[in-house]
């Protein structure tokens, strides 16, 4: 196996909505929020990590696989292989090529599907919009806050405030795709297909809620070409 190259996609993340990816922090603080969003702890900037962003297009492609519920929601690994046949054998290898397996495979299969390709860079917020929004004066993150309804008596009950990045922030976004001289050639597409699922979905916490729509916009011609024609179902076929 050897490796010939290295494709780098680059651009940016456009939040359609509000986005909250958690800090992880439990405690409550008077005066605080319920659940802040992970920020740099230099900067104290919101941003992106990597790991969200791989770990939800990964999910979404096994979702539309219908491998995940043969693992029970579990991550696909290389034994998850023995006994597929036909397109979902192939949506298995290039997940796994793509993505990486157990660090417990130790069997020929892994072997033969090699190393992780891809690898998701943390995403700060892009300069220049961050520029504008000191200019503007605009916040950095917003406070939500949300509640439910006693359907009997009409009142709210059980307030909680969750920061949020906000709405039109930019983000910048990378990528990099290892590619080896026994790879299939679509797995640049396949994983495009995963970041379109993402957009067509949420991103982070309260997707239901309406959080966390995105957009990408990509720095090169081709691959912004290919992305806006690209349809994830094949519906009909």
């Amino acid at each position: 196996m050897e490796l010939i190259n290295i494709v780098e996609v680059k651009g940016r993340i456009v939040l359609k909505s509000g986005l909250h990816i958690g800090a992880g922090d439990m405690e409550m603080h008077i005066g605080g929020t319920d659940t802040p969003v992970i920020k740099h702890p230099h900067t104290l900037e919101p941003y992106i990590p990597g790991s969200s962003l791989k770990g939800k297009v990964r999910s979404l492609l096994e979702l539309r696989s219908g491998l995940m519920g043969k693992t029970g929601g579990s991550p696909l690994t290389c034994k998850d292989l023995k006994g597929l046949n036909g397109d979902q054998r192939n949506e298995c290898k290039k997940i796994l090529k793509i993505f990486g397996g157990s660090g417990a495979d130790r069997d020929e299969i892994a072997e033969e599907l090699g190393p992780t390709r891809v690898s998701f860079a943390d995403c700060p917020l892009n300069d220049e919009w961050k520029k504008e929004a000191s200019e503007k004066r605009l916040p950095l993150t917003e406070v939500k806050s949300e509640n439910w309804i006693d359907r009997i008596s009409g009142t709210a009950k059980d307030p909680r405030f969750t920061e949020r990045v906000p709405a039109d922030a930019k983000f910048d976004f990378s990528l990099t795709l290892k590619q080896f001289d026994n790879d299939e050639e679509d797995l640049l597409d396949y994983l495009l297909e995963g970041l379109k699922l993402l957009e067509m979905d949420a991103l982070g916490g309260n997707g239901s809620r309406g959080y966390g729509r995105i957009a990408f916009e990509f720095d090169d011609e081709k691959i912004r070409d290919k992305f806006e024609t690209i349809s994830p179902f094949k519906m009909g076929e």
